[in-house]
């Protein structure tokens, strides 16, 4: 499924239109992006929640040369699944 497909369900589902789907979609990641950029977690009970953490500077290797190489550290967004979301999948 791509972004495309969940407004089309989404407009489905809701019977609404697809541009007013889409305003919506883009409305919620604007707003999961920029508390995340904030450091805040999002939480949607049910269905998962959002969080940032910081990973650490680390050597690597790389793989075509096998010469070790530094990798910087950085924010990475992590998502953990919540119990509704899944037993729907299991």
């Amino acid at each position: 499924m791509n972004k495309t497909d969940l407004i089309n369900g989404m407009a489905e589902n809701a019977g609404i239109t697809k541009a007013a789907a889409k305003k919506a979609l883009d409305s919620m990641l604007i707003d999961i992006e920029g508390a995340l950029q904030k450091g805040n977690r999002v939480s949607l009970v049910g269905f998962g929640s959002w969080s940032v953490s910081r990973r650490a500077a680390r050597d690597g290797r790389n793989p075509q040369t096998g010469k070790t190489i530094k990798i910087k550290a950085k924010n990475v967004v992590k998502f953990k699944a919540g119990s509704d979301l899944s037993s729907a999948v299991n």
